[in-house]
């Protein structure tokens, strides 16, 4: 005969079980409490250490040294190295979490005393130390190939190895992954004649080792064109530009309107050349400068028979903007291309009394040629 359990003996291993089951699950339950508990003790710990002062009592200066080109990585490995900050890691992601740029090259004095913000503060501002060994100045309206021989004149650069890294694919597909936010793939435009051409930005550069390399002076230069140009990011986008679109314009108004109380006016007419209103034809920039830089000369005035060259960069012959900038630009030229004078004219002219002569038709903008320009041809 077979045994089997009653009803009530079942019943009570059921309950037994199910109580085991709860106790099992709480007990779980309580361990992962613990462990999230434990973890995030150590974790709040390891944050809070590494954003905290060295040692709040030392205010020992330190001297630290960054190199030109300097990425934040690296910077956060210096000044772990110099026992300035516990963690580079915690100061990377502190940086990249409160968006900050502008770190320049030089040699500080710090103390292990400092706060992560005033380390960041004194990268940005700090008092520097040691006097540059030279500075170098690169104009506005300067292209790449006469900053290399600017360079080449006043460092140990060689002037053609410069325009060599100027033209090397993979140097320029290293910045960009490097700065994806200022170069797109606009650069690598086939008819492009230098990809960075324009983006080298027009300042006094300060140097504090003798013999800087060429990726460097680059980076250094490229970071300051993305400080100046995310300044105005939301002109650029409101206007519907891109930055490679919006160095172009400002490359041209550079050039074309030397005085900057000019730049607003031109850019204004340009863009009734670009964009005009209903019922008005859009028509060709007609730009001398871009004449120019497809010829590759310089000559004081552009002949008849210059604007018949076919280049991609010659506004005469084609519409729209070139395919890329023609040198770079000061500042009020990049204001000026994204908020424009709001006006009428789409003809202007250099007058030989200094003056820049507008007007709104073909007719009046010869008026202007035959009374202020007697001597054009």
């Amino acid at each position: 005969m077979s045994s089997s359990k009653n009803p009530e003996d079942i019943k009570a291993e059921r309950i037994k079980e199910a109580s085991m089951a709860r106790r099992i699950i709480v007990i779980a339950i309580l361990a992962l409490i613990v462990i999230f508990l434990v973890g995030g003790y150590f974790l709040y710990n390891y944050i809070e250490e590494g954003l905290s002062p060295v040692d709040p009592d030392n205010d020992e200066l330190i001297e630290v040294s960054v190199p030109l080109g300097s990425s934040v990585e690296d910077i956060a490995n210096i000044l772990e190295e110099n026992n300035i900050i516990s963690n580079a890691t915690i100061f990377d992601y502190y940086v990249t979490f409160k968006n900050e740029t502008g770190f320049q090259a030089g040699d500080y004095q710090m103390s292990k005393s400092l706060s992560m913000n005033e380390i960041v503060e004194t990268l940005k501002t700090g008092t520097i130390m040691v006097e540059p060994q030279f500075t170098v100045t690169i104009p506005e309206g300067t292209t790449l190939e006469e900053i290399a021989e600017i360079y080449g004149e006043e460092t140990s650069i060689d002037a053609e190895e410069f325009m060599n890294k100027m033209t090397d694919e993979e140097f320029i597909q290293t910045l960009m992954e490097e700065y994806p936010d200022l170069l797109s793939d606009d650069i690598l435009n086939e008819d492009v004649r230098y990809p960075l051409e324009g983006y080298l930005n027009a300042l006094t550069y300060s140097f504090y080792e003798e013999d800087p390399t060429i990726d460097q002076v680059v980076r250094m230069m490229l970071d300051e064109t993305r400080t100046q140009v995310f300044n105005y990011i939301d002109q650029i986008e409101s206007r519907d530009l891109t930055i490679h679109e919006a160095l172009t314009m400002a490359s041209i108004i550079e050039n074309e309107a030397p005085k900057a109380d000019t730049r607003f006016m031109v850019s204004g007419v340009f863009y009734n050349r670009l964009r005009p209103e209903e019922g008005r034809e859009e028509m060709p920039l007609q730009t001398d400068p871009t004449v120019l830089y497809a010829k590759g000369e310089h000559q004081e005035r552009v002949l008849n028979e210059d604007l018949e060259i076919e280049h991609p960069y010659n506004t005469y012959q084609n519409r729209g903007l070139p395919p890329g900038p023609i040198s770079n630009y000061r500042e009020n030229a990049l204001e000026a291309a994204v908020d424009p004078e709001y006006h009428n004219y789409r003809y202007f002219l250099h007058g030989d009394d200094g003056d820049i002569h507008y007007a709104e038709t073909l007719e009046e903008h010869q008026a202007n040629i035959d009374e202020h320009r007697p001597s054009n041809d």
